[in-house]
């Protein structure tokens, strides 16, 4: 078969080893964020990549074995098993072309605010977080808390936390590809403990998520005049430092009017440095987003407010159950999934929007 069949595999081939002389250089090897640049896109072709080569020596392969037929019968039969593997490993290659988010591969920032519900929507906001902690060890991520504020109860109020993956991973394996559908109102229905007539309460706490951009990143600039930066006393855990020394930061982009909190970094600098990342990272989601709306192709939706009506999913402690709303998946294991257990549920978006892509590429 020819390459005229699937160019843009071709290209990606070309691409993909042209990488790998780039990364294999010297100017390359002593400069750690060019090395993370290359690699990550190096990665990002590699599904395209291996689809791309198992399907060529199939194809190869059953050419050579018709070839044969006419002298030996044994190829004969071999040409009928590659013919039968052939369409599979073409709709493997077929859905590997279809265009990736370009984030899927970034490390995440993720915030958890409790909305509607008190206490216990703070309780709730706080069992989430233990959620996503579990499922980034799960995955073998680290979990940074960068601020947060507790209830006497030990719930939440608000949460953010940097959920990052160890080296450079497969677009399909990075944080993001799979983080990203959780942005939205997780309603939860059970007994809240401050409840004494046993009556069931509902409430709610939004959850928030936006690709972190890299410190070098150069697709987000930040002009220091558009800055406002103030300094306070930290509060809350974080030892003898706490309420002693000027610390903590709050900064913000004027144009934008986007506020970032930063105090759980030891010093004032570790705290600047942390909330200008974050900040960076929030303009870039807004940009992906603008150019996302632009082009009529929005990936997920986001918290516009905490209110119940907007719920992508609700967990129900009476029953045991877990429902998505966005996909229809339901299931009775809400204990484990709350300990961790969450990549079905995760599936299950991913699927719904692999499919999505499918249809709209078809379509095109």
């Amino acid at each position: 078969m020819a390459d005229e069949q699937f160019p843009a595999a071709r290209t990606a081939l070309e691409e993909y080893r042209s990488l790998e002389e780039q990364m294999a250089s010297p100017e390359v090897v002593t400069d750690p964020d060019k090395m993370r640049k290359l690699g990550r896109r190096h990665a990002e072709l590699g599904s395209i990549v291996a689809a791309y080569t198992a399907w060529r020596q199939i194809s190869d392969d059953l050419d050579a074995a018709r070839e044969m037929a006419a002298e030996d019968p044994d190829f004969a039969d071999e040409a009928k098993r590659l013919e039968a593997e052939l369409p599979a490993a073409e709709e493997k290659l077929r859905t590997a072309l279809i265009p990736r988010d370009p984030d899927d591969a970034r490390d995440t920032i993720m915030e958890i605010k409790a909305g509607t519900g008190g206490e216990e929507a703070a309780l709730f906001a706080g069992d989430l977080l233990r959620m996503y902690t579990r499922y980034a060890e799960k995955r073998g991520w680290s979990v940074t808390v960068q601020s947060e504020n507790t209830t006497e109860l030990g719930g939440v109020k608000d949460v953010q936390v940097a959920i990052r993956a160890k080296g450079t991973p497969a677009p399909e394996d990075g944080v993001w590809a799979s983080l990203k559908y959780e942005g939205g109102v997780h309603r939860v229905q059970r007994i809240p403990v401050t409840e004494s007539q046993g009556r069931i309460q509902t409430s709610a706490a939004g959850v928030i998520v936006f690709p972190e951009a890299d410190e070098d990143d150069d697709e987000i600039e930040i002009d220091p005049k558009d800055l406002k930066v103030d300094i306070f006393m930290s509060s809350g855990p974080g030892g003898q430092s706490v309420n002693t020394t000027y610390s903590a930061v709050r900064m913000t982009h004027l144009p934008t009017g986007i506020t970032v909190n930063m105090q759980d970094e030891k010093s004032q600098i570790q705290n600047r440095a942390a909330a200008l990342r974050v900040l960076k990272s929030r303009l870039l989601a807004m940009k992906h987003e603008q150019e996302a709306a632009e082009a009529a192709d929005m990936r997920h939706s986001q918290v516009r407010s905490l209110d119940r009506s907007e719920r992508i999913r609700t967990y129900n402690f009476p029953e045991n159950r877990i429902v998505d709303h966005r996909t229809g998946y339901k299931a009775y294991n809400l204990d484990q999934v709350l300990d961790g257990d969450l990549q079905a549920v995760i599936d299950s978006d991913i699927q719904a929007d692999e499919a999505e892509r499918l249809a709209r590429q078809a379509g095109e």
